[in-house]
């Protein structure tokens, strides 16, 4: 009886994490991967892809920092005017029109 539970008790836990990890987010230069092996832009995977701009550039900062905060995420954003990331993914930086 007791082993019974135990591996049924395995089971479920293993199913747990199983599941956790396939719903953690992936993401790619601003793209997030979908189910079917796509890539669509997202805004969760542009602030990563900003803070890893800013990481690159000395800032410290992270995506939820950006998330949290409008003016961290300008700070970055004036941190990398005019470079891709910021045209892309910046919605002050003007330069193409093609902020998000």
């Amino acid at each position: 009886m007791f082993q019974r539970l135990a591996i049924a008790g395995a089971a479920v836990l293993f199913a747990s994490f199983w599941s956790g990890a396939e719903a953690r987010i992936v993401c790619k230069d601003g793209f997030q991967a979908t189910k079917d092996g796509g890539w669509i832009s997202t805004p969760y995977c542009n602030d990563e892809y900003l803070a890893e701009a800013g990481r690159k550039r000395g800032m410290k900062v992270t995506g939820a920092q950006l998330r949290a905060n409008l003016a961290r995420k300008d700070e970055v954003c004036r941190l990398l005017a005019g470079t891709p990331a910021a045209i892309d993914y910046c919605p002050t930086d003007g330069s193409r029109g093609r902020g998000r």
